[in-house]
């Protein structure tokens, strides 16, 4: 224990005898001043962050301070600050100021006469209420007894700019200095607190955005300056070292994302400098980029950028303000004036930060009055435009009331130039109508003809199949009568011999020879057989017949024009029926018609529908395979809780999207003359439309043509 004591008290001889050149004595011998000790300091840079207080205290590397507040810079090595103060009052109590709040964390080392010292660490993360003095700033109590002398060390770490104004006073003395400057940061926030009230209510006023986008620069710019002063930290969240750090990136970069937001909308940039509007975004985006780079932890170059953009934003809208103002824009004007008093205090902020500058109560506070002035400045700016506005108003309804008087006296003289061309016009139009009118009748006549062919020629392919259909079985009754008549003759005859033989005298055994004989001789039992295959026959074409008869009057529907519950299935099947004969042989016919329910329909006009596109597919098959096998027609049906769904498929020639295109136009076909009217699929088309339905066509050239038709289950 006392060979280490021995050693801190050589190690303390070290440290004065070898460090006297490093630094000054700092003599505080009046209590009522405060002494800037900046000077008098030796600071050392630890690159390492790795330095011990005996490593610290050995070392022969500080180097005396040779300004009157030592500027840093930004920088991620720690700074160790060492000073010997002698107390020549008879006040023990004692203060060391560092009235810079943003560092990130302080460590003051005191050098005990027992070869001990004492250390209070400190800074952002340490919150405000637990501090010894419950201040933003760092106040660290010095305990040196009168007529004595202490040595001091000081560790700093900082994030942002670095700098140490350094300052000893009384506890008394630095009381009243730190109210007065509260009480001067509280001018300033009334000013902003006010402004951002005053343009709020303009907003709600006038509804421009230019004073919303205002408030938000107020806001942000106020919040800078707590945020540079340590007023944010200490009553907004003192507890967040995370906040503490972040808001000195977010709130400055807010502050310039809503100055971009405001100038481009308050002088109207879009219109008078497009290029530099788009220079202005770009900025807005580089801010926005600062944020989100901030969620990485390196405070330091987020720092360093917002400050190398700040001057670039802050000549661009000088520019901005210098070039609109020449262009005789009046709002530029205020603009140009209160921007060049904030650009004033913000060079005078980055030039103190960058040591052109002495950091002073001019340079501390240049930036804080700069922005009151200029928000003020801008406020009177806003108000003075809605008096632009209020002129704007008043010269537009001028004009349009000139403009109401010419236009009232232009109508006048327009109105009697007008009735007189009216009647002209009048007696022409009475002229043309007429010609309408008998253009009409004969487009009606034209018309009912063409949908009479249609019906014709729907009745000609009907008539024919009906024929063809008709012929088959009736053709096998008469085929069949000739040899039944003949079969009748010889049963006749048998019955007129067997009266013959039972009216003979023989015996019954006789009579019962010469029947079998006779029966023998006509064949009797083939004959039964041959007359009873004949009446099947005549039985199955005269049913065949009948079924044709009934597909016919399905297919036909009398009451067409009635709306009627019907079977699709069954509107099909007698469709087919129709054009059975054109199917020929040739024709391979699918049918999958699945379990519909009845559908609320015009039975007669949906069998139209089907028979025009079933035709039209025969006639494509018929076109692409030329009587030869392999030709497709494929019927199918489904349905779902709302709908029908009816499928006419074939693998035919196909049609061009062209054709596809204007297939339900009226009167267009790709049939050879006379082969067609080309009404049919128009007149599909529109029964379709008239049951709410769909009608879907898909189809490739060469391919096949498939037509889906959506009939809904009921009618609304």
């Amino acid at each position: 224990m006392r060979c280490r004591k021995l050693y801190f008290l050589l190690l303390q001889f070290l440290l004065l005898s070898g460090g006297m050149y490093a630094q000054d004595t700092i003599v505080f011998s009046d209590p009522s001043t405060t002494i800037s000790i900046g000077t008098k300091i030796a600071i050392l840079e630890d690159k390492t962050n790795s330095l011990s207080i005996p490593e610290v205290l050995a070392s022969g590397n500080f180097k005396k301070s040779t300004q009157e507040v030592p500027n840093l810079s930004i920088s991620k090595s720690s700074f160790w600050s060492k000073l010997t103060v002698s107390n020549k009052t008879n006040n023990n109590n004692l203060v060391l100021l560092l009235e810079y709040p943003t560092i990130d964390s302080a460590e003051f080392v005191t050098l005990l006469p027992t070869g001990t010292y004492d250390v209070v660490k400190t800074g952002e993360y340490v919150p405000v209420n637990t501090r010894q003095h419950h201040n933003q700033n760092y106040i660290f109590d010095l305990d040196i007894p009168a007529g004595q002398s202490r040595t001091f060390l000081l560790k700093v770490i900082a994030a942002e700019q670095l700098q140490l104004p350094l300052t000893i006073s009384t506890g008394k003395s630095n009381a009243e200095e730190l109210n007065n400057k509260d009480l001067i940061f509280g001018l300033y926030a009334g000013i902003i607190l006010v402004m951002l009230l005053y343009n709020l209510f303009l907003y709600f006023t006038v509804r421009d955005r230019s004073y919303l986008y205002y408030v938000g620069y107020i806001l942000f710019v106020g919040m800078s300056q707590a945020c540079l002063q340590g007023y944010a930290f200490r009553f907004l969240y003192p507890n967040s070292y995370f906040l503490a750090n972040a808001m000195m990136v977010w709130i400055p970069a807010l502050s310039g994302i809503f100055s971009v937001l405001f100038i481009n909308n308050f002088m109207n940039i879009r219109f008078y400098t497009p290029g530099l509007y788009k220079f202005l975004l770009f900025i807005s985006g580089i801010y926005v980029a600062i944020m989100l780079l901030s969620f990485t932890g390196n405070y330091r170059l987020c720092t360093g950028i917002m400050q190398l953009l700040v001057i670039i934003l802050s000549i661009t809208g000088y520019t901005v303000a210098v070039k609109i103002t020449r262009k005789g824009y009046r709002p530029a004007r205020f603009f140009l004036i209160a921007f060049s008093i904030f650009i004033a205090g913000v060079v005078v902020f980055v030039l103190r930060n960058v040591n052109v500058l002495p950091y002073n109560l001019f340079t501390f506070y240049a930036m804080p009055i700069g922005s009151a002035i200029e928000v003020v400045l801008l406020s009177i700016a806003l108000a003075d435009k809605i008096n632009t506005f209020r002129k704007e108003k008043e010269l537009s309804q001028a004009e349009t009331v000139t403009a109401l008087k010419e236009n009232e006296r232009i109508i006048r003289e327009q109105n009697v130039i007008l009735e007189t061309k009216v009647e002209e016009r009048t007696h022409e139009l009475k002229l043309t109508n007429e010609d309408l009118s008998v253009a009409l009748t004969n487009l009606k006549d034209t018309q009912t003809q063409l949908v009479e062919s249609e019906k014709m020629a729907s009745l000609g392919q009907l008539t024919a199949g009906i024929a063809h259909e008709i012929n088959n079985p009736i053709n096998f009754v008469t085929s069949n009568i000739k040899p039944l008549n003949r079969d009748v003759y010889m049963l006749l005859d048998t019955i007129d011999c067997i009266e013959k033989i039972i009216a003979d005298d023989s015996s019954k055994a006789e009579k019962q020879r010469q029947i079998e004989e006779y029966k023998t001789d006509i064949d009797f039992d083939y004959l039964k057989m041959e007359i009873d295959q004949l009446l099947k026959g005549i039985g199955e074409g005269a049913s065949r017949t009948a079924e044709i008869v009934k597909g016919l009057r399905v297919f036909s529907r009398l009451d067409e024009d009635d709306l009627k519950k019907a079977d699709i299935n069954e509107g099909l099947e007698s469709t087919l029926i129709i054009v059975n004969n054109s199917l020929g042989g040739a024709i391979k016919l699918t049918k999958k018609l699945g379990n519909l329910p009845l559908v609320e329909c015009y039975p007669g006009k949906l069998n139209q529908v089907f028979l025009n596109i079933i035709s039209n597919a025969i006639h494509a098959i018929s076109k692409k395979h030329e009587g030869k096998p392999g030709g497709e027609l494929t019927i199918s049906t489904s349905c779902d809780e709302h709908n029908v769904f009816i499928k006419i498929a074939d693998n035919g020639t196909g049609m061009t999207e062209k054709v596809k295109q204007r297939l339900f136009e009226p009167f267009f076909t790709t049939k050879d003359v006379g082969e067609g009217t080309g009404l049919g699929l128009s007149i599909a088309y529109n029964t379709i439309v008239k049951h709410n339905g769909l009608i879907t066509v898909n189809s490739e050239l060469g391919i096949g043509t498939e037509f889906i038709l959506t009939l809904p289950l009921t009618q609304k």
